[in-house]
């Protein structure tokens, strides 16, 4: 017979390791992790892929008609519209065993296409148009989405459906908490505006138009448009603004459609 104290010492050894307790069942207070995301809503215009393992009968790729309703095999017309995923498979096995089609099926249905929520992205992006979602999506997202903004536009226009507004600056959000970038829903309209823009002519290496993305004072607008020529003279700056011309200091801060003009110099 073995020794009862070496058993006692094994059943010690073993309740006490660390495997042990990993094959324990979590309690019925613990928590665990899970994902806070809201389900997604099926609307007009969504395509949906349904099925039933282990058959091919009842396999279906449908468009949510304008009735909000889908046509499927068996069934027929089932609602759909403001209905999730699940709810619409937990509808479907109902259906297909109260009339006696199937015993006992396993559903399955997926989103294949997302129509019914969509965000509209217009102006400085490189794809603007209609952006499909499948749920909220932060503005910096929305943006990505769309290809990106064009070079140098930074200020966007987001509109809720209710007619509210804000101006975000792209460039603040890239840079700060997520918490900062607004969340963009079904029916929001992005707009990525054209940036400012001065004019700078006379006697400059490069004249033209250029982006005022940035604060800039007239000193600095000299530098961008490459600096004055040999003839240019910085006491004989012109600065138009909204059709009049106004008194011009170096530091002067300058504004959209500023146009400034420099003149030659005495000899």
């Amino acid at each position: 017979m073995p020794n009862r104290w070496a058993c006692i010492f094994v059943y010690a050894m073993i309740a006490a390791s660390p495997s042990a307790h990993a094959q324990q069942p979590a309690s019925a207070g613990s928590e665990m992790p899970s994902d806070q995301r809201p389900p997604y809503v099926l609307g007009r215009g969504d395509v949906v892929e349904t099925a039933v393992i282990g058959r091919t009968d009842f396999d279906a790729r449908v468009e949510i008609q304008e009735d909000g309703a889908v046509l499927l095999p068996f069934v027929g017309a089932v609602p759909a519209a403001g209905r999730t995923p699940l709810e619409l498979r937990d509808d479907l096995r109902a259906r297909l065993i109260r009339g006696s089609f199937l015993e006992n099926p396993i559903v399955t249905v997926s989103v294949a296409t997302f129509r019914s929520r969509y965000v509209t992205v217009l102006g400085q992006v490189n794809q603007p148009g209609i952006v499909p979602i499948d749920r909220d999506y932060r503005l910096s997202e929305i943006v990505a989405r769309a290809g990106g903004v064009s070079a140098s536009a930074d200020t966007i226009v987001l509109t809720r459906p209710d007619g509210s507004s804000q101006a975000v600056s792209l460039r603040a959000i890239a840079a700060a908490p997520v918490t900062e970038d607004p969340q963009v829903g079904s029916g929001d309209k992005v707009f990525v505006a054209a940036p400012a823009t001065f004019y700078i002519y006379g006697q400059v290496n490069t004249p033209g138009a250029f982006a005022l993305d940035r604060p800039m004072t007239v000193q600095m607008a000299l530098a961008r448009g490459g600096g004055l020529t040999a003839l240019g003279s910085p006491k004989r700056v012109k600065l138009v603004r909204a059709g009049r011309e106004v008194k011009v200091r170096l530091n002067e801060e300058l504004r959209s459609d500023d146009v400034l003009v420099v003149g030659e110099r005495f000899f």
